[in-house]
């Protein structure tokens, strides 16, 4: 083997090494989320939350259009007696009226300097605080708990003392756009079978937003106050090094309605880039953390970060398959290139399994074909974050409206 082939394996294998280890903890979260197990379903024991005190927290930008239907649907699957309290926050529509008039405890907030939705949670934990209740639901304003999902995430954070978090996804109707369909589906394997799968390993369950219970005595002194936007995830991250690794609980689910196709890709560029930046700055702390201190739950947790979105890890991985092919002609080892070749086909085929066995009733099969667009409509969102992160919330635009606005909270 000539000095210029030496090279190109060397060049070879260093270009092969992190991608082959991304997509094996992609693949082992995949595989461990889709095994059957007793824990399939996890539940709780039907105790009465009679004896405990609940509050629901509901942060709401500008949410007049949807908030009366959320609280509607709200108070048909909540424990009686469970507080609901409304935060406007920097609204400019009637939103806290009309959360009043369906029943809710709502107070308005006015703070254009301090913007975001943990600003707006820890400004309504300063209201909870003159009477604390036992448990805090927080909740989305486009979002619905499903049955009995209310009492489910209470009583397991009370008993567990630590946050728990509901089963967080997307739905729209067969008809949606594909590329609205698969960005649902690349949710579900987020949030349902990669955390299942995390959980399972011994990592900690990623807070997604909504559908989350925290005890109050973590609740009062959680780092909510911040206008990162990723707030959720880095509150999860902050938490489980504190030693209460959250909890995944399945059997709770909350949902909200896919935004629409043009909205999408606003939503999901604040999704990523936050996701991707909060991951930069805390995945190799986590991990070393977890090795140092024989951490299970802040290891897999850093593992679990330093993996990119599906469609990124995807198009990355790939493009690096036709690199490694291409040194494989002009004279490297082929090992690089055979390695990684087979864990990405183990992800796909795992992915393919995922959309079998729980991404149906999200994704159709002739909305699936059309992945390789998705990830060409992606691509804007990627070029974007090479120019620079995305700094400031965008609210997503709810159904009805005209406009999506320039604020903070979603």
């Amino acid at each position: 083997m000539t000095v210029f082939e030496n090279g190109l394996s060397i060049i070879s294998w260093l270009l092969a090494i992190p991608f082959i280890l991304l997509f094996a903890i992609f693949t082992l979260e995949l595989l461990f989320g889709l095994l059957r197990s007793r824990d399939w379903r996890n539940s709780v024991s039907n105790e009465s939350t009679a004896d405990h005190s609940i509050a629901i927290l509901i942060p709401a930008h500008n949410e007049a259009s949807i908030i009366v239907r959320t609280l509607s649907s709200l108070r048909e699957n909540i424990p009686v007696g469970t507080r609901i309290l409304v935060v406007a926050d920097n609204c400019s529509d009637n939103t806290a009226e009309l959360a009043r008039e369906a029943g809710a405890e709502a107070f308005e907030r006015t703070d254009e300097t301090l913007c975001g939705k943990g600003y707006a949670l820890a400004w309504g934990r300063d209201i909870l605080a003159a009477d604390p209740p036992d448990c805090v639901i927080v909740l989305d304003a486009d979002c619905a708990l499903n049955n009995d999902s209310a009492a489910k995430l209470a009583l397991a954070a009370m008993r567990k003392s630590i946050p728990v978090q509901a089963t967080n996804l997307i739905f729209s109707v067969a008809e949606a756009p594909p590329v609205v369909q698969i960005s649902n589906f690349a949710m579900l394997v987020k949030n349902l079978v990669r955390q299942r799968g995390m959980t399972r390993l011994g990592g900690a369950a990623l807070l997604t937003g909504t559908g989350m219970a925290f005890p109050w005595q973590i609740f009062a002194t959680a780092p909510l106050a911040s206008g990162d936007l990723a707030e959720d995830l880095a509150l999860g991250i902050a938490i489980t090094k504190q030693g209460h690794a959250p909890y995944f609980l399945e059997s709770a689910g909350v949902s909200s309605e896919a935004a629409a196709e043009e909205d999408t890709l606003v939503q999901r560029t604040r999704w990523e880039h936050g996701f991707l930046t909060t991951a930069r700055l805390h995945a190799i702390p986590l991990i070393l953390s977890g090795i140092r201190q024989f951490s299970r739950s802040q290891f897999f947790l850093g593992l679990h970060l330093i993996v990119p979105p599906l469609a990124l890890l995807m198009a990355t991985g790939i493009g690096i398959l036709f690199v490694l092919a291409g040194a494989a002609f002009w004279g490297s080892t082929a090992l690089p290139f055979a390695l990684l070749l087979t864990i990405v086909i183990a992800a796909i085929l795992l992915t393919i399994g995922a959309w079998l066995l729980e991404g149906r009733k999200v994704l159709t099969f002739g909305a699936l074909i059309r992945t390789p667009l998705y990830v060409l409509w992606k691509i804007p969102v990627y070029l974007k974050l090479v120019r620079g992160s995305e700094t400031q919330w965008i609210r997503t635009r709810r159904s009805g409206e005209d406009v999506i606005s320039d604020s903070t909270n979603d």
